[in-house]
């Protein structure tokens, strides 16, 4: 029996641009969906998260190379970008981020996950905000620019799960 691939979920955001170079051709290529995961960046696309923000160790971005107070404040140009852009839309930096996901094709379809329900307002209103060819182009200019620090994982759950 044969069973075909309608969507596929990996994580992709402003801040993991990976799926770009073969994922996204590929799936565009064969019709089959694409749902980010993690699309504001475990919360840091969100701009609520800066160096001196600390995390409990039940908290799993406590571990997380991104989430050094270093790779913080080196990715705080990041946030100053969905900051400034989300300043002239009037809007925030995570419906900025989360508008970009659903701007590059109309079959992504990004899942930010939240526990707050004033949270899941503020993603469902990535949906009004309009980013218009000249913010896209603007956006992926300064991103091109920002060389993101810190690696996704630990290195050792890289090394256990292999390329995640």
């Amino acid at each position: 029996m044969v069973q075909s691939v309608t969507t596929l979920q990996s994580e992709y955001s402003l801040w993991w641009r990976q799926p770009e170079a073969e994922v996204i051709p590929t799936l565009e290529e064969l019709g089959i969906g694409f749902v980010p995961y993690s699309p504001l960046g475990r919360g840091f696309l969100t701009g609520k998260i800066d160096a001196s923000t600390t995390f409990d160790s039940s908290d799993f971005r406590s571990g997380l190379p991104r989430f050094t107070p270093e790779a913080l404040k080196a990715n705080q140009a990041l946030i100053d970008l969905l900051d400034s852009i989300a300043e002239q839309k009037q809007v925030t930096p995570a419906q900025i981020a989360l508008a970009w996901l659903l701007a590059q094709k109309p079959w992504i379809v990004p899942i930010p996950g939240t526990t707050k329900l004033h949270r899941l307002d503020e993603n469902i209103g990535a949906i009004s905000v309009e980013l218009t060819p000249q913010d896209l182009q603007s956006i992926n200019d300064a991103a091109a620019k920002i060389t993101v620090q810190g690696a996704r994982y630990p290195e050792k759950l890289e090394q256990l799960t292999g390329r995640l």
